[in-house]
């Protein structure tokens, strides 16, 4: 994914604020921080942070709502193997990995690419796992209001792999849903689903 954030904001105050940041840190850890490695760091990674949180700048209601249709269509929409990458709030490390989400129109339904959108929304902000399923969950059932909605993420935590516990082959996987998929038939039929390749 190219970056989200335009040449034009490297004026911006919060650019600035975040590259002098950056400089006042490497000064802290590295020996010698004006070698040419080093030079454009500061630059690069406050780029780099203004597009990994990008999200805050996204509505992703109006995200969905940009390509709302009214059709007469009651089976299971489902959109797999979304990819995202996403920063742990409490490390600010990423988490990555893939998000599957369906959702029952009822009456309503949405370009298949705003899903996409909608994940990319919530993941690119400092997140948790559970928050992030909850809130995708929340705007798809808010915004199109459809029979159910149903979310489920699987993830790796840089957080788990290159700290602590050191656990380079875990996965975390999260689920969250409303109305039909209450049913435990509706539940599986998504699992079965989402489990093919």
């Amino acid at each position: 994914m190219s970056s989200l954030i335009p040449f034009s904001d490297e004026g911006s105050e919060k650019f600035l604020a975040l590259r002098k940041h950056y400089e006042e840190i490497l000064r802290l850890i590295e020996p010698n921080p004006d070698r040419d490695g080093l030079v454009r760091t500061p630059l690069r990674v406050a780029k780099t942070l203004l597009d990994f949180t990008s999200g805050y700048e996204m509505d992703p209601s109006a995200i969905l709502k940009s390509a709302m249709f009214k059709e007469d269509y009651s089976q299971m929409v489902i959109v797999k193997d979304i990819d995202f990458y996403s920063l742990c709030e409490h490390h600010m490390l990423p988490f990555y990995g893939k998000a599957h989400v369906a959702y029952i129109p009822n009456g309503y339904i949405t370009g298949l690419s705003k899903i996409a959108r909608v994940v990319d929304a919530f993941a690119r902000r400092l997140q948790v796992q559970e928050r992030m399923t909850s809130q995708i969950k929340d705007c798809i059932q808010e915004t199109l209001q459809p029979l159910g909605v149903m979310v489920v993420i699987e993830a790796s935590h840089m957080c788990m792999q290159m700290r602590g516990v050191e656990k380079q082959n875990s996965v975390t996987t999260t689920s969250d849903f409303t109305g039909a998929f209450n049913r435990a038939k509706t539940r599986e039929e998504f699992m079965n689903l989402i489990a093919r390749k």
